[in-house]
């Protein structure tokens, strides 16, 4: 932009507007968010990036001891750390742009009252972020399929391993709708902030990660199936160790889910930006 430009900012006039255009001029900025979601999480901490392997390893064990040895729950003939791995790694992506999005006007409402860039650009960086955590967790969910396959366990790759970037471009379209949702709802009632933890917990356990889906009763598994994660976890699954359950209507059900979100979630976004600094 040269010295003697003028750039003019409008108002938005229509609710569901994302205007790509100017988050492509505001890239740099973009990146640089990005750099500092990943940077500051583990800046102060003794083992820095290394928690990203940490978390995922302590939650699988935690899942082997409980849900393996004490309840019993059988894997669907996998290996029980593969089973548990497979379902932790896509399923934190899901979470976390979840979890970090749904605070996103409040945490930083001094930033947008300061300077002018499209709002829309923080959430996003977060769950560009949250991607770059995910491919470091899916090298370590990686290195146990191929050990414990060397070990002759009974894992295969097969044909829909092809579906893996749209698994994971839902996953992360999902997450942001519903934090959109939720920040624009926090701005205003700051109490649902201590639900939005809870709610994912119990989600988590509403999804096919501890236990198989085809070991549910039949009359059950309908109500697991219309949770819009269950395809995407079961195919993920599926797609990398051969188990789970691949059922193209599903996953068909869940990707009409995730447009229809993220196009209400911009609705009640676009909306909130405009006078969200008055509440919060």
């Amino acid at each position: 932009m040269s010295v003697n430009s003028i750039y003019t900012i409008k108002p938005k006039h229509k609710l569901l507007h994302l205007n790509i255009r100017e988050i492509w001029q505001y890239r740099d900025l973009l990146l640089l968010f990005i750099r500092r979601e990943i940077v500051v999480t583990y800046k102060q901490t003794i083992l820095g990036p290394i928690w990203f392997f940490v978390q995922p390893i302590l939650t699988t064990a935690m899942f082997l001891f409980v849900f393996g040895r004490l309840a019993g729950i059988p894997t669907d003939g996998l290996p029980p750390v593969v089973f548990y791995l497979a379902g932790i790694t896509i399923w934190n992506y899901f979470q976390e742009s979840l979890r970090q999005t749904s605070d996103t006007f409040v945490k930083n409402s001094s930033l947008y009252g300061k300077v002018y860039f499209p709002r829309v650009i923080l959430p996003v960086a977060i769950v560009s972020a949250n991607l770059v955590k995910f491919f470091i967790q899916l090298l370590l969910f990686i290195v146990v399929l191929i050990y414990y396959k060397l070990n002759g366990a009974a894992i295969s790759l097969n044909p829909t391993l092809l579906l893996f970037p749209f698994l994971i471009a839902c996953m992360g379209i999902m997450g942001l709708g519903f934090g959109l949702i939720i920040s624009a709802l926090t701005s205003k009632y700051r109490d649902l902030n201590f639900l939005v933890q809870f709610g994912i917990q119990l989600w988590m356990y509403a999804t096919p990660i501890i236990y198989p889906l085809s070991k549910l009763p039949e009359k059950y598994r309908w109500i697991v199936a219309l949770n819009p994660v269950t395809s995407i976890v079961e195919t993920f699954k599926h797609a990398f160790t051969g188990a789970g359950s691949y059922r193209p209507q599903e996953l068909i059900y869940s990707f009409c889910f995730t447009i229809v979100l993220i196009t209400i979630a911009l609705l009640v976004f676009n909306k909130t930006e405009k006078t969200f600094m008055d509440t919060v």
